[in-house]
């Protein structure tokens, strides 16, 4: 035989694990969102929302990234006499928004 005694306790029978239903939602929530929450899970779509209003650059302005808004607000100017370079620099600012918002997420998951 071994050295090695091994100890196994189990719980008696008279104690209750009590499950209620928030606490099941709760459980269901956290694996739905990736447990960063309900904030972290909808952040970037509010982003993406608020990016979809057009001139203002308002997901970077949400994202605290107040000089890229400004810069991008600046440079649309002499670009909405474009028909074809405005729309590109719209897109690109939802996209970075969306990407922006989901690393301030992922950072806040880190630390």
């Amino acid at each position: 035989m071994s050295d090695h005694d091994y100890v196994v306790i189990l719980p008696s029978e008279d104690e209750d694990d009590e499950v209620s239903a928030i606490g099941v939602f709760g459980v269901i929530w956290s694996e739905l969102s990736g447990g960063i929450g309900a904030w972290g899970a909808l952040r970037p779509i509010f982003t993406i929302i608020l990016s979809l209003v057009p001139f203002l650059f308002l997901g970077q302005h949400f994202n605290r990234q107040h000089r890229k808004g400004l810069g991008w607000f600046l440079i649309q100017l002499p670009l909405i006499l474009s028909v074809v370079l405005w729309p590109i620099i719209f897109i690109w600012s939802i996209i970075d928004a969306w990407w922006v918002s989901s690393g301030i997420v992922a950072k806040s998951q880190g630390s």
